[in-house]
């Protein structure tokens, strides 16, 4: 069994910041890629930010340059660094990660619970 928790959202101002974590426990043998994830009101899920096992990271266009994905192995944690936040940005994000139960890297997806971020104008 593989849980996520995520923690970090809430009300900011535009022009603020906030910082997303997830944490990943249970029976892990290995993480792979880490994502975010996230979903307006009436809008489909899109995806934020991205991260390989060896740090590799990508970014959807509108948030470049403002958002920084990164993750500590050793915590089994992904983060989410927002800066420069705008009410577009408003949303609930999404942590996915990609994890191996077994030395027989038995891959799964796994998908946080979701947590709020509203920017204000």
């Amino acid at each position: 069994q593989v849980q996520l928790v995520e923690s970090g959202g809430g009300l900011v101002q535009a022009g603020g910041s906030l910082r997303l974590s997830c944490a990943v426990s249970g029976s892990i043998f290995r993480i792979n890629g880490m994502d975010w994830y996230r979903q307006a009101p009436g809008k489909q899920r899109e995806l934020v930010a991205t991260i390989t096992r060896g740090g590799t990271t990508s970014y959807t266009d509108s948030v470049k340059g403002r958002f920084t994905i990164s993750r500590d192995n050793a915590k089994k944690t992904v983060y989410l660094q927002m800066n420069s936040l705008k009410p577009e940005d408003t949303a609930v994000y999404y942590c996915k990660v990609v994890v191996a139960t077994t030395f027989r890297l038995d891959w799964n997806t796994y998908w946080g619970q979701g947590t709020q971020v509203t920017v204000s104008s």
